[in-house]
């Protein structure tokens, strides 16, 4: 049934989204994953120390209300292996424009297979890898 936004795309939704305050990903090796997101790409994390799992990591610029976070839950030894394709295709991470080209060069040099890309929709210099449980994590930047 089409929804009152779908009869008049004028009207103003009833659902009011301030922005992505989280995205929570299942890792196998909670070491190897922090050594991504934090040692690696710098992701500052929040938990408190008594808290291994989930931990939870801000990701750039955190509002009172509007934390950032990437979030990653250790999986139980023996859990199923991760099926595709899988249920998240990727997640983004911004980059300012003027560290673009330092950032592949350290993902590069971290030995992390770079893809480039082109944003379908912004004008934008994207590019990916997979983080150590297989997950895509684009990094885009304002094209120049």
């Amino acid at each position: 049934m089409p929804s009152d936004a779908d009869a008049n795309p004028n009207q103003e939704s009833r659902v009011r989204i301030e922005g992505l305050a989280e995205v929570v990903l299942n890792v196998r090796d909670m070491d190897r994953a922090l050594g991504f997101y934090r040692d690696l790409l710098g992701l500052t994390v929040i938990s408190p120390p008594e808290r291994t799992n989930p931990v939870f990591l801000r990701a750039g610029a955190a509002t009172e209300t509007l934390p950032a976070m990437v979030v990653l839950v250790q999986l139980p030894a023996g859990a199923a292996e991760f099926a595709t394709p899988r249920t998240l295709h990727h997640l983004a991470l911004a980059v300012p424009a003027a560290a673009f080209d330092a950032t592949r060069d350290a993902l590069t040099a971290h030995g992390l297979a770079v893809r480039t890309g082109q944003h379908p929709v912004l004008p934008s210099r994207t590019m990916y890898v997979d983080d150590p449980d297989g997950n895509e994590v684009e990094f885009i930047a304002p094209d120049r």
